[in-house]
């Protein structure tokens, strides 16, 4: 098949994939939330300086999480302009603080939403499902003329699909729709950060004139 005749849905599809290697290693802690090339920064609606901060604190936090835990816990850090989503399992309570805690002490970080479930660790099997519901609703966003896909960031856990960004409330409503008509999403968690629809104009950039 002629690489130029993938569909962009295809070709969200194919990143999941390479996701999915990625992350079947023996680690257990998995870092970030999506691929990141040069085009995505240019269109993310964070600055370059704060980009960087975010893979600097899901790095860091990772470390640490292992450093004080160990690999008893499966914990996911995603970071967004340095609000921290933290998902994953852990044995305990003590544990759900302790990786909290540990997250908090890391530079740069503003705030965090913890939603780490009690329990025991997923299965590669149960993890590479997600990775698939993560590749198919990123596909619909992108496959949904009326959204930026780039201003969304996806994650899922145990099939149920975080989604974090820079959006509107129309844009916030939109996003939440499509994602939750995807097959294998049992539920839908918004983490957003809300702007307003002016603040979204000053964001964009400017368009050329005709010539």
């Amino acid at each position: 098949m002629n690489p130029n005749h993938l569909s962009r849905r295809s070709l969200v599809l194919l990143s999941a994939a390479a996701a999915s290697t990625l992350a079947t290693g023996c680690a257990p802690l998995v870092v970030g939330g999506a691929i990141v090339g040069s085009a995505m920064m240019a269109t993310d609606r964070r600055t370059a300086g704060t980009q960087i901060e975010d893979e600097g604190i899901e790095l860091r936090s990772g470390s640490r999480i292992r450093e004080n835990l160990g690999e008893r816990v499966h914990v996911n850090v995603t970071s967004y302009n340095r609000q921290v989503l933290l998902t994953g399992e852990v044995p305990t309570a003590q544990d759900r603080a302790l990786v909290e805690q540990v997250v908090s002490r890391v530079e740069n970080v503003r705030s965090i939403v913890n939603d780490l479930g009690i329990l025991g660790i997923s299965t590669l099997t149960q993890r590479s499902s997600d990775v698939l519901v993560t590749g198919q609703a990123r596909a619909a966003l992108v496959d949904a003329r009326d959204l930026v896909s780039s201003a969304f960031k996806v994650i899922t856990e145990r099939g149920t699909v975080y989604l974090m960004g820079r959006v509107t409330e129309r844009e916030a409503e939109r996003a939440t729709q499509i994602v939750r008509g995807v097959r294998g999403v049992q539920k839908v968690v918004r983490v957003f950060e809300l702007i307003s629809e002016d603040e979204l104009r000053k964001l964009q950039p400017p368009t050329k004139p005709a010539s």
